[in-house]
């Protein structure tokens, strides 16, 4: 861009020179160098920190899906890279043994409620103590227990979205046996009820961004179109600033200025929420400073717009 208001400044003082409008002299022929250090100067290395551009990439939550309950699988209804709202079924895992543990201890509660209203009626008459109606009702009470929890395993058995997304490189299939170890995923699921963007900022031009503030933002995915947004924060902690709990002492690292990164939301949430998670593409966020500079990083922004016809990079 530089380049451009300079070959600019050259043509307009070729026209002023040709028609005499400015003589030729030695002030003049050391202008476009004068120009051009007034513009880096004053303009282009200040627009780094009032109107900062990194590269975006779009992130979205993935959710190891564990059951709560093993067993064989009985039904996987689901497809890869389809969209599951909330609450929609993954897969279902073999009931049978879930179903047969709560009936058996239905069947053990119908028998203590009848002995506990049998001990009930000879406590009346004398013929029990108090201690035997309590002990048979503390059965009565453990069982009921015992069945919520087992109710509760054979709910567990269908396995379902915990949010609005899709499972991706799906292999379970039926007749595959899941079990409960976290270590021990049956598949991926990725949550696309919230779309997270971030933006990698030289720490030399993050100084004075601030939540709230616009944002401009191009995408591979989208050649040639540009969206608005705005700054949601800056986050506050980087992998090579973190304190990580260990039982050595401290190891001297190389130390380098990695990027910050800038989490920005877009204006248009139905195109966000579009974009693969990977998305890749640039953004520039415009600050209250060097205001001047801003009509020249949209300018910019908007030729890397176009370039991502034929840029794949």
């Amino acid at each position: 861009m530089i380049v451009v208001l300079l070959n600019v400044y050259l043509a307009i003082l070729f026209l002023l020179v040709k028609f005499k409008v400015v003589p030729f002299n030695l002030f003049w022929k050391v202008s476009p160098a004068i120009v051009f250090l007034l513009l880096l100067v004053g303009l282009f290395i200040p627009m780094n920190w009032g109107a900062p551009q990194g590269k975006a990439l779009v992130v979205r939550n993935s959710v190891a899906i564990v059951p709560d309950v093993a067993g064989e699988v009985t039904e996987v209804p689901v497809a890869s890279n389809s969209p599951l709202k909330a609450g929609d079924v993954l897969f279902r895992i073999d009931p049978v043994p879930y179903q047969a543990k709560v009936d058996a201890l239905q069947a053990q509660l119908s028998l203590e409620e009848l002995r506990l209203s049998q001990m009930t009626k000879l406590q009346s008459r004398d013929a029990a103590t108090e201690f035997d109606v309590q002990q048979r009702q503390s059965e009565v009470d453990n069982l009921k227990a015992q069945i919520t929890n087992a109710e509760w395993e054979l709910g567990k058995t269908t396995v379902k979205a915990p949010a609005d997304g899709y499972v991706t490189n799906l292999a379970l299939r039926k007749g595959a046996r899941v079990t409960t170890l976290p270590l021990s995923p049956a598949m991926a699921f990725i949550d696309t009820s919230e779309t997270i963007i971030g933006v990698e900022i030289n720490q030399i031009d993050a100084r004075y961004i601030q939540p709230g503030q616009m944002v401009e933002a191009t995408f591979k995915f989208a050649p040639g179109e540009t969206y608005t947004g705005k700054v949601e924060s800056v986050l506050q902690a980087i992998a090579s600033g973190q304190a990580r709990v260990s039982g050595t002492a401290v190891t001297p690292e190389a130390v380098s200025a990695a990027p910050f990164v800038v989490r920005i939301k877009l204006d248009n949430q139905a195109f966000a929420a579009r974009l693969p998670a990977g998305a890749a593409g640039d953004a520039a966020i415009f600050t209250e400073r060097v205001k001047a500079a801003h009509v020249i990083r949209r300018v910019l922004l908007r030729q890397i717009a176009i370039t991502n016809y034929i840029n794949p990079f």
